[in-house]
């Protein structure tokens, strides 16, 4: 085994969960853990359902969509599909029904 290439290993590391405010200690290569979720918590270990903080995903999944949205080479892939402004929901609707007479005419035969 190599000398000096190791990690130092921190035998009573603590470990901080945010959703219970539990303290305990691990064997680690850090010497502080901070979790959303541990095994006293967990919905998989409780067997209660929690709802846990997606909101700020939803978020950050938004301000990229409008960041992309807002970019140059978005607007450039825009520019480039057609855009057929004339169409109604009505004509949408015909195609559609006549769409679903020829697939029922092909099931037919």
């Amino acid at each position: 085994m190599k000398n000096a290439i190791h990690p130092t290993y921190y035998s009573e590391a603590t470990v901080h969960c945010s959703g219970c405010d539990r303290t305990f200690t691990v064997g680690s290569t850090r010497e502080k853990i901070q979790v959303e979720l541990c095994s006293n918590c967990h919905p998989f270990y409780t067997g209660k359902q929690k709802l846990v903080d997606t909101a700020g995903r939803v978020d950050r999944f938004r301000a990229r969509q409008a960041k992309a949205e807002q970019s140059p080479s978005a607007e450039a892939s825009a520019a480039t599909e057609p855009v057929n402004e004339t169409t109604t929901d009505s004509d949408e609707a015909t195609r559609l029904a006549e769409m679903k007479r020829s697939l029922e005419q092909d099931d037919a035969q």
